[in-house]
């Protein structure tokens, strides 16, 4: 018998390779995805066997979403500030951040400045629009008593016309707003014709104008001050924003609505005692040992779990 050449074993290398790959597979049992049956994408357990992994697409959720409850009132609130103050604003941004949520309601909080013209604090800012997405810059001069005031509250109905809210807010950034609290006043407001906060009564009129720390006026009276030519013809921009708001509303009968929020919104006094548990904003937060208060005050530091990673035994019992 002829002894077979290298030529022929050559020749059936080819088919032994088949073998091995085709036949002898089908001869096992197959399984949809890994052991863990979560399909091939899914990495294998260690020491699993290699099993024939076929993909499986997941099934189509054909439930449509839950709709979603409009909000019973929308708030916007706008933060007069100026670029140099960044530490103020992270310490504001966690103020809003880790406040609960009020209910029914969309709250938004926007930074206001005026051109930043300094270009470090240009380049400060952008960061920040970049990170945070919450600033407004004006084309303004950057002022307290100037007339931003006057081009926030003309600018807003103008800025967020594709999602009108039903309020804006005007505050400071050395004023602590407690959302929820402030909500709760405005849920049985009317949205027209609004203009609300810490009154002041001058000349026998209850409520002339509203304490600059903090005051909300309707969506509608925000439009009329973009529209009211009268306001910069008597060049009644400049001066005390509060008191010139309260003189815009008060000439042209505009406002009418008006509420009272004191003593809810109030000046922190010098000894840093006069804390209200039914707060709706206090003032006067001008640097950080305050900010500290009021945040203990409010429980805001409260709830950190022990860790080893950080030792704050005045904050952790």
């Amino acid at each position: 018998m002829k002894t077979p050449s290298s030529t022929s074993y050559l020749l059936l290398a080819p088919l032994a390779v088949l073998l091995l790959v085709f036949v002898l597979p089908s001869l096992r049992p197959s399984r949809v995805g890994g052991p863990d049956g979560l399909g091939a994408l899914c990495s294998r357990r260690a020491g699993a066997a290699p099993d024939v992994a076929v993909a499986v697409a997941p099934p189509v959720d054909t439930t449509a979403p839950a709709p979603r409850e409009p909000p019973e009132l929308s708030l916007l609130v706008g933060v007069l500030t100026m670029p140099s103050r960044r530490e103020r604003r992270d310490i504001v941004r966690l103020a809003y951040a880790l406040q609960p949520p009020a209910a029914a309601a969309r709250v938004d909080v926007r930074f206001v400045f005026c051109n930043v013209t300094d270009p470090v604090d240009a380049a400060l800012v952008a960061l920040e629009i970049k990170r945070h997405g919450d600033v407004v810059v004006l084309d303004c001069a950057e002022n307290m008593n100037d007339g931003k005031t006057y081009a926030w509250l003309s600018s807003a109905p103008r800025l967020f016309a594709s999602r009108p809210y039903d309020y804006v807010m005007k505050t400071d950034d050395d004023t602590y707003l407690r959302v929820a609290a402030l909500v709760g006043e405005l849920r049985g407001k009317p949205r027209d014709d609004v203009y609300l906060g810490y009154g002041y009564a001058m000349g026998g009129q209850p409520m002339p104008f509203m304490h600059g720390m903090g005051y909300v006026v309707s969506w509608d009276v925000a439009a009329w001050v973009a529209t009211a030519e009268e306001i910069l013809a008597r060049n009644d921009t400049a001066g005390p924003e509060d008191l010139m708001v309260g003189k815009w509303l008060n000439l042209a009968g505009r406002g009418k609505n008006r509420y009272d929020l004191k003593p809810r919104m109030y000046d922190l006094n010098w000894d840093m005692d006069n804390f209200r548990p039914d707060t709706v904003a206090v003032h006067m937060l001008k640097d950080n040992r305050r900010w500290a208060a009021a945040f203990r005050y409010f429980n805001v530091t409260a709830g950190i779990e022990p860790s080893d990673l950080y030792h704050l035994p005045s904050l952790i019992g």
